[in-house]
């Protein structure tokens, strides 16, 4: 070996990181993620764990302090026996649905419309981060006058000379108001997300699409939506996620009627519980949403870690 390679392997090994040194960068890895471990097993792990128990036990005000008697499964499928379980799932699937669909087109045209430098794009956004930070018992609050039978949209159809709709009230159209107005809810966040994306898109390619005389349409189509399909793939997993845990509109706006019209997975498991005090059935219901969810975050992370081998 020659004096000059010896040189080089002395260089190679001074810069590699020694075995010390990786078990030390370790050991502070580890130090920094004990505290958000320690958070999720108080705050989410015990918690979920506790839920489990509930769900398979028979729970009442009466026992809620002692020991609870192990029942199986028959919280779940005394759920299902009375029927409201299956009905309030189609509901669930019909809302998801509605949100996802209309919080995820609105977005991305919100998104293509403030991709520029325009006069008042500032102030648009700053409209959208208010009504994303909006609570959302303000904001269901203000939709249910709105949509009311003497509220402004009814208002204005009575000076046409036409009768109110039951906006709210309607077995048919109650789901939908609830469901348009939680998209409403959720376009704003989708809308800045895609518009990140959009912003990282190299200005030449806009610019080689002109030249090739893409219409504006084209742009769109061949241009924006390629470069967003990962951030597309992410944000529909975040907004199913949101429509299945959504609550406080359909509290505020409608309690879940009429009858159980609106009622979903979440606000069952709030009245199970809390209204008609058997917590073991309203356990087993929050489960069965808990288990959609995980399923549902599953997808996400599986999602992420493609678009980070994809970059």
């Amino acid at each position: 070996m020659t004096s000059r390679t010896m040189k080089k392997v002395g260089r190679r090994d001074s810069s590699a990181p020694s075995a010390p040194r990786k078990r030390t960068r370790r050991q502070i890895r580890f130090v920094f993620v004990i505290p958000a471990t320690l958070f999720i097993a108080i705050f989410s792990v015990y918690p979920l764990i506790q839920l489990l128990r509930m769900s398979v036990s028979d729970v009442t005000p009466a026992t809620l302090g002692s020991n609870w008697d192990f029942v199986g499964f028959s919280n779940f499928s005394k759920g299902f026996a009375e029927g409201t379980l299956g009905t309030v799932l189609s509901n669930t699937l019909v809302f998801v649905g509605i949100v996802t669909v209309l919080g995820l087109i609105g977005g991305l045209a919100a998104a293509i419309s403030l991709r520029g430098s325009a006069r008042g794009t500032g102030l648009l956004l700053g409209l959208m981060v208010f009504i994303w930070a909006l609570p959302p018992v303000v904001n269901g609050s203000v939709w249910k006058f709105l949509l009311g039978n003497t509220g402004l949209f009814n208002s204005m159809l009575g000076l046409s000379g036409a009768s109110p709709i039951g906006y709210l009230y309607n077995q048919h159209l109650a789901i939908f108001s609830v469901a348009i107005v939680n998209s409403w809810a959720v376009v704003p966040f989708n809308a800045l997300v895609f518009r990140a994306a959009i912003l990282n898109i190299d200005p030449e390619i806009f610019e080689a699409a002109q030249l090739d005389g893409a219409r504006p349409f084209q742009e769109i189509r061949y241009v924006i939506m390629a470069a967003v399909r990962p951030t597309t793939l992410v944000l529909t997993v975040l907004t199913v996620v949101y429509g299945f845990r959504s609550f406080d509109f359909i509290y505020v706006m409608t309690y879940g009627g009429p009858g159980t019209v609106t009622t979903t997975l979440p606000f069952l498991s709030y009245v199970e519980a809390f209204v008609r005090y058997d917590f073991g059935l309203g356990s087993a219901t929050a489960v069965i949403t808990v288990v959609l969810v995980i399923v549902l975050a599953m997808v996400y992370a599986r999602s992420v870690r493609r678009e980070e081998r994809e970059l």
